[in-house]
């Protein structure tokens, strides 16, 4: 007999070429990771919301995590979660799951993932060196 509960719904993982289609259906992709990571390039018209932030003790969960996402997002919004590797968008999915969002997804593997199967990313502009 299995006692374990469950906290709600279960975070459910999709792969980058099922969240890529599901963005060109209009849902929204919220990205986890930390803001220098965003920078250094990112999904297309993807939001970045940082869900932990590095500190010279290492990382800390950001404590308005929730708060940021509902002054952007409703709860009826279809999100795609992502973060580097595909962990701390699983946290995150849990977390906005448990706060009642009702149409989220983890993108598993991560922007690595995304990357690594040659679709598109945002890269901040080279800094052009004048000689």
């Amino acid at each position: 007999m299995d006692l374990k509960k469950s906290s709600g719904a279960e975070v459910i993982t999709i792969d980058v070429h099922e969240a890529k289609n599901l963005l060109s259906q209009g849902y929204r992709y919220l990205d986890v990771r930390t803001e220098e990571e965003f920078k250094n390039g990112h999904v297309e018209n993807a939001l970045n919301i940082a869900y932990m932030f590095n500190t010279p003790e290492g990382r800390v969960k950001n404590p308005k995590f929730m708060d940021q996402v509902l002054s952007v997002f409703g709860k009826e919004d279809h999100l795609i979660v992502g973060c580097q590797s595909g962990v701390r968008s699983v946290y995150a999915t849990t977390d906005l799951l448990e706060a009642e969002f009702k149409h989220v997804y983890n993108m598993g593997g991560g922007y690595i993932a995304w990357v690594g199967n040659g679709f598109d990313v945002t890269k901040p502009n080279p800094v052009e060196i004048k000689l």
